[in-house]
């Protein structure tokens, strides 16, 4: 199957007349795989294909152009493909583009998490994969996560620890998605919950979708010294953070892993939530699927996977597409 790169992520199959993430305002198909800025178009008034939740996360950043809506195992037809939208993992409405031709079918990742997010729809794959595009954000063998209960449990212990010293437990993690995921993580302490004021919003999809978030709000500069704050990493500066006397911070994400975060953060604890996969799961992930060949995108150092996956004897090449941080 032949296809183009659009842009900073986008993929274009043109002899289709389909976008997969793309800026593109020419295609007649474009699929979003999900809700995160790098994904969505740049021109936010061109029409795009994505799921309900996606719609929504979308729409409550300010994207203004037409979007129908697909709901996963939902096969959209066309003259000369069929397309269908599997659960990612990655965060709510968070989907893979499966595209299936008479040239062969193709599986476009996005972003996603397998084990998937409990903050999400899950995770599913197709039967039959002939061609794979799979991001590789954190593909280095360095990288390999604990299991959420463990990581859960030790986002529980943080908070407990550090309201029982009397101080404000604070955790960074992304507005959209990692924040919620963290709230959820939280939600069986039942203690009051404060949110940065853009992800505030978000946090109605979760719970319309029936993800428990705890007991929470929007951030207060009143009451936040009593509640446990969830809130990017870019206020760390500012006046939310400063004006909160006893606090304890930690940092959320997959580059947690790495202990020269803490003094670049300046946090007491590192917290290695993900919602990539790892190294070792990518490649389970390939062995399962036994694609005809893999394209590896957004990687640290591709060459790396690249060797150990025609070390097993897969067929697989890098697409140079720029490394991201909005984990």
């Amino acid at each position: 199957m032949k296809f183009e790169k659009s842009g900073y992520h986008g993929i274009i199959l043109s002899d289709y007349g389909i976008g997969l993430d793309s800026s593109s305002p020419n295609i007649e198909l474009n699929l979003i795989s999900h809700a995160h800025a790098d994904h969505v178009p740049r021109d936010r008034r061109v029409s795009v294909i994505t799921t309900e939740s996606t719609r929504r996360f979308m729409e409550l950043r300010g994207f203004r152009g037409e979007i129908k809506t697909l709901g996963f195992l939902e096969p959209l037809e066309t003259e000369q493909a069929r397309i269908t939208l599997y659960p990612a993992g990655h965060i709510l409405g968070s989907a893979m583009i499966y595209v299936e031709t008479d040239e062969g079918n193709l599986l476009y990742t996005g972003d996603f998490r397998t084990p998937p997010s409990p903050a999400s729809e899950g995770f599913q794959l197709p039967q039959n994969v002939d061609y794979f595009i799979t991001e590789a954000t954190f593909g280095l063998p360095i990288y390999k996560w604990d299991s959420h209960e463990v990581i859960f449990e030790q986002i529980r212990n943080f908070a407990s620890r550090t309201l029982d010293a009397g101080e404000t437990p604070i955790f960074f993690g992304y507005n959209q998605g990692k924040a919620q995921e963290i709230m959820h993580a939280l939600s069986p302490l039942n203690h009051p919950i404060q949110i940065h004021g853009a992800g505030y919003p978000l946090c109605q999809v979760y719970s319309d979708h029936g993800i428990d978030l705890g007991p929470y709000d929007k951030y207060n500069k009143d009451t936040v010294a009593d509640a446990i704050l969830v809130a990017p990493s870019s206020v760390q500066e500012s006046a939310m953070i400063r004006n909160i006397r006893n606090k304890r911070i930690a940092y959320c994400s997959g580059w947690a892993s790495h202990e020269s975060r803490r003094q670049q953060m300046i946090v007491d604890e590192l917290i290695p939530l993900s919602d990539h996969v790892d190294f070792f799961e990518l490649l389970a992930l390939i062995k399962t699927l036994q694609p005809r060949h893999t394209w590896v995108t957004h990687s640290p150092n591709p060459k790396v996977i690249l060797h150990y996956l025609r070390e097993l004897g897969y067929s697989a090449s890098s697409l140079d597409m720029a490394l991201k941080e909005e984990d």
